[in-house]
């Protein structure tokens, strides 16, 4: 079966030119969130506009059309090819993890963490409660990143911070600016082990890098920046922070011991199948069983959320491959230090796993040039939703705390560039490039 177009025809541009669109898109969801609201509810052009405003469905939804034009102009045969040799182990990964990360048992375990260690703290400090319990969260929260999976911390991150935050008190300055250091600190705080950060993780075994090599060369950076970005964010905005988020507070119900103990045994099978997607998700499904014997424990699973995310996550494996025609050139072409510069502008429009495995596909690159390549990646993680594959999951827990539910990229951008400039630094001075 043959398509319309019988002549040669370079794919690849095709993909980009949807790529581009997909892009620009993520900018202009705000636009279609307005848009939706001039409509009837329930009407056609209303559910199509805001489904056009779900930032999470853009990559899926544009991929899904590249897929459709290239079948009709070429026939359906080498779709149908390219789409069985993808790799979807990642989205289907985060959409498991984010789902059991998300439960009230894991939820109560960290809360209780956060209020233990802000109560001993407050004994020394004399620091509102709800400050230092954005400080913990900020920092603590996004190192667990490294133990847990990136994934995992942002979604337990979110959820916490999704308790504090009060969409009526809360302004826009604050809100973007909270998201905004959640998402380079996500990025960043996960680099201290070769498995937990996506960037990392699809490079470490072509590269021989293992944990003490990872922490060795990024962790200094990485906890500086966390520590660093977090300490300013919270000093600069202590007033905001104790007038405009309120306290997580002590949980009434109890949680039987054996229930969660349960749960993060089903986490640690999860991050350490990670790279095997019939046993994670076969684990998965043992999952789901545990939580219907244990429903009197359980609040309703985040299935619409870590759908979408993992949507997100596959519409940007679809088009990954095909941008290696003008990426591995840049890649090529530059030092180490515009390597670390290039790499973080470029994670800011496409994803910094992405942007990483392509360059593990570079046979000639110094051992430097792959330490600048990854520590600019993860160093412009938090610029974009599309930057690190956990963003998506992070916006889509807090969306509803945002006007009409859509992310500003724009404002996005803005408030994680200060956050993003001193990671560059820590990485200039401390990085082992």
């Amino acid at each position: 079966m043959t398509g319309i177009l019988n002549a040669p025809f370079e794919i690849k541009y095709l993909a980009t030119g949807f790529f581009a669109v997909a892009l620009l898109h993520t900018f202009v969801v705000s636009y279609f969130a307005k848009l939706s609201h001039q409509y009837k509810e329930g009407s056609a052009a209303e559910a199509f506009f805001h489904l056009m405003a779900e930032v999470e469905v853009v990559f899926g939804f544009w991929a899904f059309l590249f897929l459709m034009t290239w079948g009709i102009l070429l026939g359906p045969t080498d779709v149908i090819h390219y789409q069985q040799s993808l790799n979807m182990t990642e989205p289907l990964f985060i959409f498991c993890v984010m789902i059991l990360a998300s439960t009230r048992p894991v939820l109560m375990l960290a809360r209780q963490t956060i209020l233990a260690i802000s109560g001993r703290l407050a004994k020394i400090i004399p620091v509102p409660a709800v400050t230092l319990q954005f400080y913990i969260l900020m920092t603590l929260g996004t190192f667990l990143g490294s133990l847990i999976t990136e994934p995992a911390a942002i979604t337990i991150a979110a959820l916490l911070l999704y308790k504090m935050i009060d969409a009526e008190k809360i302004d826009q300055t604050l809100l973007y600016g909270s998201i905004g250091l959640l998402f380079v600190n996500i990025s960043v705080g996960g680099a201290l082990t070769h498995f937990a950060a996506p960037p990392i993780l699809v490079v470490a075994r072509t590269w021989n890098w293992g944990l003490v090599d990872v922490f060795l060369n990024l962790g200094e950076a990485s906890i500086a920046t966390v520590l660093i970005n977090a300490t300013l964010f919270t000093v600069l905005f202590h007033k905001k922070i104790k007038q405009q988020l309120s306290p997580l507070q002590t949980t009434t119900g109890k949680m039987p011991v054996w229930v969660t103990v349960a749960h993060l045994l089903f986490l640690v099978a999860f991050v350490a199948t990670a790279h095997y997607e019939k046993v994670f998700f076969g684990l998965f499904l043992i999952f789901i069983g545990l939580t219907t014997v244990t429903r009197k424990y359980q609040d309703a699973l985040k299935f619409k959320e870590a759908l979408l995310v993992a949507f997100f996550l596959s519409g940007l494996i679809v088009f990954g491959s095909f941008q290696r025609w003008w990426l591995e050139p840049i890649i090529l072409a530059l030092t180490e230090k515009a390597l670390f510069f290039s790499a973080i502008a470029l994670t800011a429009i496409t994803d910094n796993a992405a942007l990483t495995y392509l360059g593990s596909q570079v046979p000639s690159l110094t051992d430097a040039s792959k330490w600048a390549l990854v520590s600019g990646a993860i160093t412009g993680g938090g610029l974009t939703i599309l930057a690190n594959a956990p963003n998506p999951a992070g916006f889509s827990i807090l969306s509803s705390k945002f006007p009409s539910k859509s992310l500003n990229a724009g404002k996005l951008l803005l408030a994680a560039l200060v956050p993003t400039l001193i990671a560059t630094g820590c990485f200039l001075i401390l990085g082992k490039f």
